[in-house]
């Protein structure tokens, strides 16, 4: 079964334009989590403009299903996932003014530090994913970091979707392949959508999760939350 995490960046997005606390970013997470969500994820950025520290250290305490807290692993995010003990921590490469997550990490060139940073977060009793492009060069270095898991970048595969599918997910299906043989976990994410799901499970059907967010949240303002969240799990079934 391939788990559906939400991330709810968004949520506190929305939140923050105004100051307050509405929408209740708490609230949210428990929802998803009752309207079947399998995860909470989110993405605490250093000037805190969309998921607040504090927000982490609130949602730690009532989440029931998997927490993923994915972040560059600056001194930071390292303190904070030591605190709150996550069921999992996802290392981007983005830098701190980045929009979004734009590319995996090379494995090659950060080697020693992906894998200083996988002891010490594992030694917290945390599952690690490392964020990587669909390119078999980088998948026998992920192993040697001592990585439990590696997340599929997954832009490429969404923008060429609507052109040639078949073509567009062939890198993946080829690296996936790649991942089981090492014994490594499989996730996937970004501009995952209600298009486009369906058929990235059915070409990889052992992923073990997607984290999706975005486009999530916007199909939730028209077909609402606990609709949309049993739709997305819907395109998850074998």
């Amino acid at each position: 079964m391939t788990k559906l995490s939400v991330n709810i960046n968004k949520i506190a997005t929305l939140r923050n334009a105004r100051g307050a606390n509405n929408p209740n970013l708490v609230k949210v997470a428990l929802d998803a989590e009752r309207f079947g969500a399998q995860g909470i994820t989110v993405h605490p950025r250093p000037d805190e403009r969309h998921i607040k520290f504090q927000d982490v250290l609130d949602l730690a305490k009532v989440i029931s299903t998997e927490f993923n807290i994915e972040g560059y692993p600056d001194q930071r995010y390292m303190d904070l996932v030591k605190l709150v003990r996550p069921a999992q921590a996802t290392l981007v490469p983005d830098p701190p003014q980045a929009i979004t997550s734009s590319s995996g990490w090379d494995t090659i060139a950060h080697q020693a530090f992906l894998k200083d940073v996988v002891s010490e977060l594992q030694s917290y009793g945390v599952r690690v994913s490392i964020f990587i492009n669909p390119e078999v060069k980088f998948f026998e270095p992920a192993k040697t970091t001592g990585t439990d898991r590696v997340e599929l970048y997954t832009e490429p595969y969404a923008s060429n979707y609507p052109i040639n599918r078949e073509k567009a997910v062939r890198p993946y299906v080829e690296v996936a392949a790649i991942a089981k043989e090492l014994g490594l976990g499989l996730n996937a994410g970004h501009d995952l959508d209600l298009h486009n799901l369906k058929f990235l499970k059915q070409s990889i059907p052992f992923l073990d999760e997607v984290s999706i967010g975005h486009a999530l949240i916007c199909d939730a303002l028209y077909y609402g939350l606990e609709n949309t969240i049993q739709m997305y799990r819907r395109q998850l079934e074998d």
